[in-house]
């Protein structure tokens, strides 16, 4: 555990819920239910291994079941951890509705599949329901030609890795085959009414077009997707698909929302381990971030520099290409922040490739 890391504090320990199986992490009194909060851990084949999914004890329309947030990608794994779930954790009750925080492949890649399998109803935001729907029908999502020249265009010049992007089409959507073809809109402020208790909606920019957190004051738990993470820094870029964003500065004010929730809020992350610490792990993502955009200032005083310029300054560790992919997104936020307050500004040089400088 990291220095940054001791200062949250993890109510379960080191205590996982094993593959196929869940762990309660939050139960209360409420409305003749027996309300509870379920942990689901399922694995990802990336450096980030795994994401939690959760289940939620939830009554509609005199129906008793199951609300489901997050899904996991399409994989024949996933799945398969899927069933054991429905067959030994849901208490011989049905899945009622399908909850996601975003369109990122990891939470929304099998809601097609469970909304199918349990006639359930996908509640996502409208914008991540449009983009993935767009992302998943398409063959260049989050690769191809178009990003490649993003890529270039900050930098990114080696041709071998370049070539790998290009070829990645049909990335998302191999993650994401489908998404069902209607759902029920989620919006910031609105309140959800689960087991018997009032979640209210968070929206979050910048991580994602308009991720939405789920916060239950009579619990103090908040679901808080990919928004508010313990142990790493959720991944903040700037897309091929809108390649002049503040993504950086959404990201940073988003985090205000949820500084008004009791300090002792029982945090679910999509990653990592239950914790308390909310307003430190505020204010912990926000030193990250403006250590991060001094040295990119500092670097780039030092001489003008692209996004691939400053992933070193950024990034200590060595990137594979997916790695790669992401850390050019976020340096690229980083530069924008800057350019956008007015402390650097951005030339096209005659190489193709965008470099910054103090203003």
């Amino acid at each position: 555990m990291n220095l940054l890391e001791q200062q949250l504090h993890y109510p379960h320990g080191d205590t996982l819920p094993a593959p196929g199986t869940t762990l309660d992490v939050a139960v209360g009194e409420g409305s003749g239910l027996t309300p509870g909060v379920k942990w689901i851990r399922m694995a990802l084949p990336f450096a980030l291994d795994h994401i939690n999914l959760w289940l939620l004890r939830d009554e509609i329309d005199g129906r008793a079941g199951w609300t489901v947030v997050d899904c996991c990608i399409a994989r024949d794994e996933a799945r398969t951890q899927w069933e054991q779930i429905f067959a030994t954790q849901l208490e011989g009750l049905p899945i009622l509705r399908v909850i996601v925080t975003h369109m990122h492949p990891d939470h929304i890649g099998l809601a097609h599949w469970l909304c199918e399998r349990w006639h359930a109803p996908l509640w996502i935001s409208a914008t991540d329901y449009q983009v993935a729907r767009m992302s998943s029908q398409t063959t260049t999502g989050f690769g191809g030609e178009q990003t490649a020249r993003f890529f270039a265009s900050h930098g990114l010049t080696d041709p071998a890795s370049l070539e790998k992007v290009r070829s990645r089409t049909g990335y998302y959507a191999g993650m994401v085959p489908d998404v069902p073809r209607s759902f029920r809109r989620l919006m910031d402020g609105q309140t959800i009414r689960i087991g018997g208790r009032n979640w209210r909606c968070i929206s979050g920019h910048g991580h994602a077009p308009e991720h939405i957190a789920l916060h239950c004051d009579a619990l103090k738990v908040l679901i808080s997707g990919d928004m508010v993470l313990p142990r790493i820094s959720t991944n903040v870029s700037v897309y091929d698909t809108e390649p002049e964003a503040d993504s950086l500065k959404l990201f940073l004010d988003s985090l205000e929302k949820f500084r008004p929730l009791d300090a002792d809020t029982l945090t679910l992350p999509s990653h990592g381990k239950p914790f308390r610490g909310l307003h430190t792990r505020i204010d912990q993502l926000r030193d990250h971030h403006s250590d991060g955009l001094t040295a990119v200032l500092d670097a780039c005083t030092a001489r003008p520099g692209s996004a691939a310029d400053m992933l070193p300054v950024l990034f200590k560790r060595p990137l594979d290409l997916h790695q790669t992919t992401f850390a050019m997104g976020e340096s690229v936020a980083h530069l924008h922040m800057l350019w956008f307050e007015g402390r650097l500004e951005r030339t096209l040089h005659p190489d193709g490739v965008y470099r910054f400088a103090p203003a």
